[in-house]
């Protein structure tokens, strides 16, 4: 199993589809990397050789930011945030959407599941 930035890939796909299982590499990244290593993207991850690997692994350390670096300059850019006390650091804080999305309804997956809050009753108690 090929082992690229730490990751043990996928063998048995493509490798277009296999080193997007690397934490900063999407698809457009992936298909750049095999232009550069003159590597065909169908081919299956188990069909690489050697050289092929580590002219992979030569591109990603020399061109990109990628999984433990990446992941720890994105909390140091939300610990900034907050640090400073912004819009956006409060709402980091907080737990709620950043980008301007509604709350009233949806925002679920920011949130988490409801809490149901007691309402008040009915009307009628008061003329009863």
């Amino acid at each position: 199993m090929p082992r690229i930035a730490g990751v043990d890939i996928p063998l048995d796909k493509p490798v277009r589809i296999s080193l997007r299982y690397i934490y900063g590499i999407g698809p457009i990244n992936a298909m750049e990397i095999l232009k550069e290593a003159n590597i065909e993207p169908q081919k299956r991850a188990k069909d690489l050789s050697e050289d092929e690997v580590a002219r992979i692994v030569n591109i990603i350390d020399r061109s990109l930011v990628v999984e433990g670096a990446l992941r720890r300059q994105v909390q140091q850019n939300i610990a900034r945030l907050k640090d400073i006390q912004c819009y956006r650091g409060s709402r980091h804080r907080r737990n709620l959407p950043v980008r301007g999305q509604r709350t009233r309804s949806n925002a679920r997956t920011r949130k988490g599941p409801r809490k149901t809050v007691a309402g008040k009753k009915g009307v009628k108690e008061l003329h009863g």
